[in-house]
Parts: C-alpha cells; structure tokens; sequence
C-alpha cells in the first residue's frame, strides 16, 4: 500500500489526468442517459451541447438548474390547493357564452377550465391604464375603500418616491383594522436592497402581515430547488370586490437602477382593473400563494363572495400557470387561440422567446392569411433575452408577421394579446420559455366588445410609439450581431 502511495506521489499529474479525463467520459456518457428525460429536445439538446464542450462545467449547471419542477413536498402542496381550488371555484357562477360566438372560442373555454379549474364568469365590468404613475395612483386610491381585506401581491415590491402614497394606503387600512396580507417574489424584491428593507420596515411599522414567495433556499421542503423558479403574478384584491392584475411591478418606472437612470429607461405597463365574480377568482389565486408562503388556508367565505356590481358585460376566465401546473397552461391558452384566429393576432411581449409550438402557431397564422402583428422593444434590459428574440425575427418578416419596435428609451413591459375581434388575454405571462415552465403567472382571457375597442385604443398608442422593422432592414445587420443572436439563442433553450 505504501508503495502504491508513493508511486502516485510520484507520478502526481499523471494520475491527475487518467482521473480527469475518467470523470471526462464518466459525465458525458451519464448525461446522454440524464439529459433527455423528460425534456424538449431543443432543451436537451442545448444542454448536452454545453455538457460536451465543457462537462466539469456544464453537467454543475444541469444538476443546479437543469430541473423546472419544484421540490416534492411543495408539489404536493400545489396538488393539494389545485385540488381545493377546483372545489371552491364551482361556488363561482358559470356563465355561458352567446350561441353566436365562435366554436373555438368555446373549445378555449373548457380547455381553460380543465387546466386551471376557475370557469368562466359573466356580467364583469374592466378598464385599462397605461400610464405608469396612474395606475399606482389609482390602485392606492382603491386600497384606501377598503373594509374588511387588501391582498396585494407582486413579483417586484419596493418603497421609494413614486410608490410612497401605495404603502401609506397600506398602512392606513391596518392601522384602521383592515387585514392587510402582502406578497413580494423573494429575488424579484429583494434584489432591489434599499426599497426593499425600506418596505418592510414600512410593512412591519403597521403590522402587515407579509412573507417572501418562493424564498431562495436552495433545500427548502426536503429537497433541491433551483434558485430561479419564481412567482412573476402582479395582483391586488380589495375587499374581494376591486381586482387589479396585469404587468406592471410596485416600483418606480426606471426600477431604481443607477443604470437604468444613467441609460433614461423607463417601462411601460398595461394594467387592467376589474368588478364583478371575476374578482374571486383572482382572491382565490392570491389565496393559493398565501397559503404556500405563510401555511395559512385562508376561510372560503372571505374568498368567494357574491359581487356587488354585476353590472358589467364582460366574461372574463383566469389561467393560472407555474411549475406545479404540468400542462404549461400559458402556453397551451396562446396556442389554442393563435391556431384558432381567422382574421388578426396582436401579440404584445416584451420577452418573446417561444416555445417552437408557438413559433409555428405564429407563422402558420401568417402564412394562411391572418394579420399578424408583434410588439416588441428596440433595445432590451436584458441581455441574453435581448438577442435570443431577434433570431426569431427573420422567419417571422419572411412569414409577412409585421414586428413593431416600441422606440428607445422606453422598454414596453406590457403582455397582452388580442384574437380578431372575439377576445383579449391580459396579464403578467412573457412569451419566453422562462414564463411558460419556471415563474408562477396569471392571465385573464376577456370576451366583449367594449373591451376589445379599449385594447384596440391601447396598441393604437403603441403603434404610435413604435417603428415598423422591415425585411429589407433586418437583412442588413452585421453579421457579428447575427452570430451573437443565434449563440444567445441556443443558451437559452437551456432551462
């Protein structure tokens, strides 16, 4: 034995390299077998791409983000509340549609129900704001009605200049006995550090009830959960009776970013504000997140309540989608929708990076005639994302897809999609990868003429805002932007 050690003392780098190159062909020949399970073959492909050219690196990663499900017994917390959900959502009315609506429309509905479990509610009423302070204005001018509950929930929260009269509505609501119940994604908030801690103490100072969402603990409920599974819904409930979703962040519009203020970005939302049954529905979503988070099953007579004002003529249906729904159900909505359409598709994504079903869908419709128009932004915040999209562009311009860059130095955030003139989804959902299989999302499918005229007024001024990019423009960019669109491309099928 003693002579073994020396000898492998002895010839040290040696031995160093017949262990690396073992590990070398022990991780690549592990991974063919790993990799593939259960996993698009875009995705699986891409990563045992990256194991291949770099294993002690790359097949790391795949251990640390290579799986988009969440841990065991948090999955059965979602089993659990799906299944709660589903009961409880049948004390919502269903309504039915017009005999005169289309057959696909009605497909979309019970598709929806079947993957999220809410049904479809009538006699809604919804407007829209698209200026950023406004709708912050007005959601605070909502929250200090309230009686008896205020839940509020977003992927990002902070405390700063333009948010200061929201968590002073806030504040005056508990301190006059209201419950007061507040959700903030854990990275989302807490990556902005000064208008994060300053918003908890201001919560903590009126004793709100309030608790981080998907908190970053790498073994929370027993076992591994990667660090970039997060809760991305944007909501606020008053008294089960005012609801408010769709993408816009608690902050200010430069997001507190020294660079961002260096750079003069500012985003623009779509936020969309709601009465009638469809407000439980997204009380019962924000109650499925509360009860992850804090362990508190919220009573159902607080939750399900009959609306005051039935008076709107919407029908409006809410699509939950996560890691906990394995239907993707996101994507199977936009999917169901753009196959669907016969005459006009508006899609408004600041991240389009789609699945390839969706690329299909997308060029299909363009292909056979339907008016296909995406909204986008001219420059991006984030890199990779940035240049992952614009490799979509070309097959998009040669499908006749008209793309509309909404001019710098503006980001347009906003996510909505209209259906020739049958209906509109709103709501917090990218469409990228990201969205469809590693953040929490809500989006809400609105039928109604009067809504569609008010969202048609919407993408009017983002038209106005935006430049239309040309085939004949795109084809001249520099080839070293081509390259380096279609490298962050392939890094991000990577999830």
């Amino acid at each position: 034995m003693a002579d073994l050690w020396q000898w492998v003392l002895d010839h040290g780098a040696l031995v160093i390299t017949y262990l690396y190159w073992a590990l070398d062909i022990v991780l690549r020949l592990v991974s063919l077998i790993v990799v593939p399970r259960k996993r698009r073959p875009g995705s699986a492909i891409a990563w045992l791409l990256a194991i291949m050219v770099f294993p002690l690196v790359g097949f790391p990663l795949f251990l640390l983000l290579g799986r988009s499900q969440l841990p065991r017994r948090r999955l059965e917390k979602q089993r659990l509340v799906n299944r709660l959900m589903r009961v409880r959502a049948h004390a919502i009315p269903d309504s039915e549609l017009d005999e005169d609506v289309p057959s696909w429309l009605q497909s979309a509905v019970r598709l929806n129900r079947e993957l999220g479990a809410f049904p479809l509610t009538g006699n809604n009423s919804a407007d829209l704001e698209i200026d950023y302070e406004t709708s912050i204005a007005r959601m605070a001018a909502d929250i200090r009605t309230a009686h008896d509950s205020v839940h509020v929930l977003f992927y990002i929260m902070g405390l700063d200049e333009t948010t200061e009269d929201f968590f002073e509505a806030l504040g005056e609501r508990a301190d006059a006995g209201v419950r007061v119940r507040v959700l903030y994604d854990h990275w989302g908030a807490a990556s902005h550090g000064k208008q994060y801690r300053a918003m908890r103490r201001k919560l903590d100072a009126h004793g709100i009830e309030h608790a981080p969402m998907m908190p970053i603990r790498l073994f929370r409920d027993g076992a591994f959960q990667r660090p970039d599974l997060r809760n991305h819904r944007k909501m606020v409930i008053v008294d089960g009776e005012i609801g408010w979703m769709g993408s816009q962040n608690m902050i200010a519009s430069h997001y507190d970013k020294p660079s961002n203020i260096r750079r003069g970005l500012h985003w623009q939302e779509t936020m969309a504000r709601f009465r009638g049954p469809i407000v439980s529905e997204l009380n019962l979503l924000f109650a499925t997140d509360w009860y992850y988070e804090s362990g508190e099953m919220l009573p159902e007579p607080t939750l399900v309540r009959p609306s005051p004002d039935t008076s709107g003529s919407y029908e409006c249906q809410l699509v939950p989608s996560g890691p906990g729904f394995v239907a993707e159900n996101n994507l199977a909505l936009f999917n169901q929708l753009f196959y669907s359409a016969t005459r006009r598709i508006v899609a408004v994504s600041p991240y389009f990076v789609p699945e390839e079903s969706m690329l299909a869908a997308l060029v299909t419709a363009a292909r056979r005639g339907v008016e296909v128009e995406l909204f986008v932004s001219e420059i991006g915040d984030q890199f990779l994302v940035f240049h992952a999209q614009r490799s979509y562009y070309t097959v998009l311009l040669e499908a006749g897809v008209r793309i509309w860059l909404y001019r710098s130095p503006t980001i347009l955030h906003a996510k909505h999609v209209t259906i020739d003139d049958s209906v509109s989804v709103v709501g917090s959902s990218n469409m990228d990868i990201r969205s469809f299989l590693l953040q929490m999302e809500c989006s809400l499918m609105i039928g109604g003429t009067d809504f569609m005229e008010k969202i048609r007024e919407v993408e009017s001024s983002y038209r106005a805002a935006s430049r239309e990019l040309t085939l004949e423009e795109w084809e001249k960019r520099p080839r070293a932007v081509h390259v380096l669109d279609n490298l962050c491309r392939l890094a991000s099928a990577v999830v």
